[in-house]
């Protein structure tokens, strides 16, 4: 699957602006990726780096809140089908400001901003969102 990814990934940056791209039914970019005899569906999602925002000044007991209210918010996204994939980077010396992602199953930027600027760590300051189109084939999963 390493390989599929790696290669599929070289193909992208290499072919993503010469194809087709199209708005499906549900309003999402695509375009079809023919290797071969394989053919990819490859689907426009959004990438949202979480990221340390500027007031991280909260007392213990309301970063513990927020954090709580943060993970029931993804928990939603999830339930509600916006996002497909999430989760922390790593802890402890990770010298990165970023603290996450999601990926976004929403058809546009501005619905992915709304749905992370939704985030109640967003909205206390924690954390800030920075987003990225990005483009996967369809039904793509990690091992």
């Amino acid at each position: 699957m390493r390989s599929l990814l790696a290669f599929l990934m070289v193909l992208l940056s290499l072919n993503t602006f010469a194809q087709e791209v199209v708005v499906d039914g549900d309003g999402f970019k695509t375009f079809t990726l023919v290797e071969g005899d394989t053919s990819f569906t490859m689907r426009q999602y959004f990438l949202v780096f979480l990221k340390e925002g500027k007031d991280r000044s909260q007392t213990p007991e309301e970063v513990e809140k927020i954090q709580v209210e943060h993970l029931a918010h993804i928990n939603w996204m999830a339930e509600e089908g916006f996002i497909c994939m999430a989760g922390p980077f790593g802890e402890g010396g990770d010298p990165t400001e970023i603290r996450g992602i999601l990926i976004f199953n929403v058809p546009s930027e501005e619905r992915a901003r709304e749905l992370a600027n939704m985030d109640p760590a967003v909205k206390a300051g924690r954390l800030s969102v920075e987003i990225h189109p990005w483009w996967s084939a369809r039904g793509s999963q990690l091992p």
